[in-house]
């Protein structure tokens, strides 16, 4: 019987396989896929918006400050709005920096290699150097412990280089549901290929930082170490978030003992293509608070048919969750597609074979997904 089911899920795979070959989705083209599609992404774009804005104002502004109080209120701060924070009435921002925390510990592209190079060190030395010219006491905790700020630019580098990001894909999910409305995207492919030609025209957008210490500016990450926003920020993001995640507490347990999460960080499968969509709305898993996020977003075509559901909008979390996991398939084809090594109509037969094992290794590692349960 685990046979049976084994080749029926390799059969279907190769389906899928079919599918890239000729240009289409991995999620089905639907109308009422469109429709989730366009609409979460929507929301979506505009929760980025406001995520990629903080992580670049804790970057530039929150630089080595240890105790950042007020590092989620992009430097405007009020009564009203410390009263809304404690009451939650907020966008949650808690949600970006797992998403930064995930692509620094799972590592991966030039950024990652970049922050353990000695012209990194020696650039975040000197801005040590002058943040704290003035202050023995730190500059003498550097001297005992001289990892330990550098970790804490480390991080920085993090958060700037995932608000760069997203600062990209907010714009290009904002313009698809424009071109939605007016009635230029009407099919799942039309989606993926706006978000190709997108990742492809933002490809070699240089990622950078520097920071201003009194009247002097600071190049942490210069245009001449040649980082890009598809190759170091893009792929090690689909990398860590889209796959492997982290597991999230309170669903597996973390016992050694238990052998519920593997040691093996390439191994894990937590990430938003896998990530069971029941729990969210529970207390102390991540995706609850973009989901929380996302629900004051909705364009209402979308909102009046979760409305219409059998639980209407007591389970608003979840419908919200899977419509968004239906979009992280079709942002994958993109990357899928966008990453090919040879054009998909190419005649060469070695060329052929070659993006057909490319394909094949794709689809290994997301046969274990949701990728079925989406399609349904």
């Amino acid at each position: 019987m685990a046979t049976t089911k084994k080749k029926r899920v390799n059969n279907t795979l190769s389906e899928y396989i079919q599918r890239l070959q000729t240009g289409e989705a991995l999620l089905s083209d639907t109308p009422q896929n469109v429709l989730e599609v366009v609409g979460i992404l929507k929301s979506y774009g505009v929760v980025l918006d406001a995520y990629s804005k903080n992580l670049n104002y804790i970057a530039e502004k929150q630089f080595l400050v240890f105790f950042p109080f007020f590092k989620y209120f992009n430097g405007e701060i009020s009564f009203q709005k410390l009263l809304r924070h404690w009451w939650h009435d907020r966008i949650n921002f808690e949600y970006a920096e797992y998403c930064m925390k995930s692509m620094m510990w799972h590592g991966g592209g030039g950024l990652d290699a970049y922050l353990d190079t000695k012209e990194f060190q020696e650039r975040a030395q000197a801005v040590i150097a002058a943040k704290f010219k003035n202050n023995p006491l730190v500059l003498g905790l550097n001297q005992l412990f001289p990892d330990f700020l550098i970790e804490f630019v480390r991080v920085s580098a993090y958060y700037t280089g995932l608000g760069q990001f997203w600062r990209v894909m907010a714009d290009m999910f904002l313009s698809l549901s424009d071109r939605y409305d007016q009635g230029e995207i009407k099919s799942i492919p039309q989606v993926v290929e706006h978000i190709k030609t997108g990742l492809v025209a933002n490809a070699v957008n240089p990622i950078t930082y520097e920071v201003k210490i009194a009247d002097k500016v600071y190049e942490i990450i210069p245009k001449s170490v040649g980082l890009t926003f598809l190759a170091d920020t893009a792929i090690p993001y689909v990398e860590a978030v889209f796959f492997r995640g982290t597991p999230f507490l309170g669903t597996v347990s973390l016992n050694a003992q238990a052998y519920q999460v593997s040691p093996d960080q390439s191994r894990f499968q937590y990430g938003a293509l896998y990530a069971d969509p029941l729990p969210i709305g529970s207390a102390g898993i991540p995706p609850t608070l973009l989901m929380q996020d996302m629900r004051h977003y909705l364009p209402e075509y979308l909102h009046e048919i979760y409305r219409r559901s059998p639980r209407g909008e007591d389970d608003l979390r979840v419908q919200i969750c899977m419509s968004f996991q239906k979009s992280m398939f079709c942002v994958t084809t993109a990357t899928i597609l966008g990453l090919m090594p040879y054009a998909l109509d190419t005649q060469d037969i070695d060329e052929q074979t070659t993006n057909l094992v490319y394909l094949q290794k794709w689809m290994e590692r997301l046969k274990t997904s949701r990728i079925l349960d989406v399609n349904k």
